[in-house]
């Protein structure tokens, strides 16, 4: 949102803003937690598990109840370097697909160190919480694309041949610069995806989510959102499988009752290429009676349960704003704290950023959390 945009915005719209920011971020995590659960499990062996209903509640993941992946990581450093382009716009460097880049630094280092570095000013807050450093499965491509600093562009991608879904779970706040027009948001996703996903069908999938969560946020339908990310995807190279998968999403929900043969239907890998992995996400929002029923069914099924579980749980938050979780799942969310403070800060700053900092003046507090270095 553009300090424009929220001049002529009243309170109850800077709320309803606020709280699908929260349902975004807070719902993907959930749906990364619950997925977490049953990550590496076919559907038969999470039926022999949890019963013939399959996955209905979170199951322990990495030691505990609510455990998330690095994809919720990876998410909350996307939202730290977005909200470092704006504050760094000041300066007149505008270039946010760099500062994502460094945001996903961060996370790298977060990867490989025990602990915060104390001597680095400039990591601001969310680098300092010790959570974080902590390897919850990153995809190889990630890990490889972040392991220098050389910015991958779409000229000269990194991976090239990298097509899961690692650039496409973090690509839900994209979607969330409501202020801009849907193209610069599918653009920007792309380019950040390039950054460790090369593939054409892994980076027009993040553009595409992008695009859909964009239209969510703005308070539009799913159906008419998705709409519009094809249509955006239709004007870039290599754009087929990903439209193609758009497309079976949409034609799924009229073929009879969800359950996991029909998102074994949606593609031919189970979900592990990225444009894969969004028709379920897609799906199983389309057909959600309420946000646990979707976000059970975005992980019971032979793929990536906490990949489709993110990438459904963005989806319905971003649909139906934070008091449409399921509250119980919250409750044992890992990192709620972390994840509600950045919601927070990423809406004030959308909506409030001028009386934060600008090119005279500047909240002390505020440029400590976010660097301008």
């Amino acid at each position: 949102m553009s300090a424009a945009t929220a001049a002529v915005w009243g309170r109850a719209q800077q709320q309803d803003f606020r709280s699908r920011v929260r349902g975004c971020l807070l719902g993907a995590a959930i749906g990364d937690a619950l997925g977490a659960g049953v990550a590496t499990l076919p559907t038969e062996a999470i039926r022999q598990a949890h019963g013939p209903a399959g996955l209905t509640d979170l199951a322990p993941a990495y030691g505990r109840r609510g455990a998330v992946t690095s994809a919720t990581q990876l998410t909350l450093f996307t939202v730290d370097g977005l909200i470092r382009a704006q504050v760094r716009r000041d300066t007149g460097a505008w270039h946010p697909p760099t500062d994502v880049h460094r945001a996903h630094l961060r996370w790298a280092a977060t990867q490989r160190d025990w602990g915060p570095d104390e001597r680095r000013k400039d990591n601001g807050w969310l680098a300092c919480e010790e959570w974080l450093y902590v390897r919850r499965d990153p995809p190889r491509a990630t890990l490889t694309g972040l392991a220098d600093d050389v910015l991958g562009t779409l000229d000269r991608p990194k991976n090239p041949a990298a097509r899961d879904a690692g650039a496409l779970v973090r690509s839900a706040p994209y979607g969330l610069l409501v202020g801009w027009e849907p193209q610069l948001v599918c653009q920007l996703a792309v380019e950040c995806a390039a950054q460790t996903h090369g593939h054409p069908a892994a980076y027009l999938s993040a553009g595409a989510f992008a695009v859909v969560v964009h239209g969510l946020a703005r308070g539009e339908t799913i159906d008419a959102s998705v709409r519009r990310a094809q249509a955006q995807s239709a004007r870039r190279p290599g754009h087929e499988p990903v439209t193609a998968a758009l497309g079976q999403a949409l034609a799924a929900v009229r073929e009879g009752a969800p359950g996991p043969a029909r998102i074994a239907a949606l593609g031919e890998t189970d979900g592990e290429c990225a444009e894969d992995a969004l028709a379920i996400a897609v799906y199983c929002a389309l057909v959600a009676e309420d946000a646990a029923h979707g976000l059970r069914l975005a992980v019971n099924h032979d793929g990536p349960s906490a990949e489709t579980g993110a990438l459904t749980g963005a989806l319905l938050g971003a649909l139906h704003g934070e008091t449409a979780l399921p509250p119980a799942w919250l409750a044992e969310l890992e990192g709620r704290p972390t994840v509600l403070a950045l919601a927070d800060d990423f809406a004030m700053e959308m909506t409030q950023g001028p009386a934060l900092h600008g090119p005279d003046s500047a909240a002390p507090g505020w440029l400590a959390r976010y660097p301008r270095g």
